[in-house]
């Protein structure tokens, strides 16, 4: 996977790990969202299908079609967005989750 902190500067950032976009501040008025893997091609041993991964807030990468999520190795990366389904969990598996990742 690539890593590389002009991510944000990338109509594609599949796979792609950037920290500065994240801040104390946004975490804390975001509400945590989760998705299920629906296809990993190319990624099989940092992305499993059928698991529930944690989305962080990234405004930029959204307007790319990309998500950011937690993967396996415990980092955040850029995936296309169409690879998850969103879905809601109750609060103590959404606690348990972000206490995982």
């Amino acid at each position: 996977m690539r890593r590389t902190e002009s991510a944000r500067k990338s109509s594609s950032g599949s796979g792609t790990l950037t920290k500065a976009m994240r801040t104390p501040e946004a975490s804390k008025t975001t509400q945590r969202r989760f998705v299920v893997c629906l296809h990993n091609a190319g990624y099989p041993a940092s992305l499993e299908l059928h698991k529930i991964y944690r989305v962080l807030p990234d405004a930029d990468a959204e307007k790319h079609g990309d998500i950011r999520i937690v993967d396996e190795s415990g980092e955040d990366y850029l995936h296309p967005a169409d690879w998850f389904a969103a879905i809601e969990v109750p609060e103590p598996v959404a606690a348990s989750l972000a206490k995982a990742s």
